[in-house]
């Protein structure tokens, strides 16, 4: 999940989920499920911090959604690639690959499913938050008001690699992916082999708007979801940014803005679409 997608599922959930009391946590009798959990060598030890506790407030670094708890505890989530949270009550069938259940005491549930078997649920205190190798480090987040052009570009000038392994780096943005640094890269008219630590001040500025216009755009259309991938939000309905995207998922169409043919091309093993006419 990329951040647009987390973003939209943060903001579902400070409605949904803020405030309520825990009453039970069931996770799932799998293998699957138990590899949801897999830093807690029990189950109980992932319960039983849980269950009881009210859910304080709600925060996301990067693409991972902390719960705090009204303790010292807090819920980590990384969705991964294929995991996601779904809104749900008792009166409604438990969807496939469901591994953990959260019922709260004021009614209704929420349910973690992951497809993919690559997200994580864990839980740690506050103290030990900040040692997490997760947060070792802390990426440029286009949401958040430190993202600036010039911290941008010097983040650039100090990171030789081609742009598309740039814009997809977590160390460096957070959750740009694979659809949105390719939308990103066509928004700024910027091929996916340029040197990131060759572009121009006017090309970084380009490339800053286009990322804060693309994410902005993406999180108003609630996300993107495509037919090889199964993004929903947290009421369980589809994206609708796929309808807006110019070229990933486009290869053999005319480009939107100059009807040549989008193509592909790959760089370290992955797969870029871009317009040879309109990127440069």
């Amino acid at each position: 999940m990329e951040l647009p997608e987390v973003e939209v599922i943060r903001r579902d959930m400070e409605k949904e989920v803020v405030g309520r009391k825990i009453k039970t946590v069931d996770v799932r009798p799998s293998k699957n499920a138990k590899h949801a959990i897999r830093r807690h060598k029990v189950r109980k030890e992932f319960v039983e911090p849980l269950q009881g506790r009210k859910v304080a407030k709600l925060e996301r670094r990067g693409a991972t959604l902390l719960l705090y708890l009204d303790s010292d505890d807090v819920l980590v989530v990384s969705f991964g690639p294929g995991g996601q949270f779904i809104r749900g009550t008792k009166r409604q069938p438990t969807p496939p690959h469901t591994h953990v259940i959260f019922t709260f005491q004021q009614g209704g549930d929420l349910r973690f499913v992951d497809a993919k078997n690559a997200g994580e649920l864990f839980v740690t205190d506050l103290e030990s938050l900040s040692k997490l190798k997760e947060f070792s480090y802390i990426p440029i987040d286009p949401l958040e008001n430190t993202f600036t052009w010039p911290a941008f570009g010097a983040t650039l000038a100090q990171t030789p690699t081609k742009l598309k392994l740039a814009l997809m780096d977590p160390k460096l943005l957070a959750g740009l992916g694979m659809i949105y640094s390719d939308e990103v890269m066509f928004h700024a008219g910027l091929r996916f082999d340029r040197q990131s630590n060759t572009l121009s001040s006017q090309e970084v500025r380009r490339l800053y708007r286009a990322i804060q216009e693309v994410v902005q755009d993406a999180i108003k259309h609630r996300g993107t979801t495509l037919e090889e991938g199964n993004y929903l939000d947290l009421f369980g309905e589809p994206g609708n940014y796929q309808k807006e995207l110019k070229v990933y998922g486009r290869a053999g169409l005319p480009c939107r803005r100059c009807r040549n043919e989008i193509v592909t091309a790959r760089v370290s093993q992955k797969l870029t679409y871009f317009c040879e006419q309109c990127q440069s």
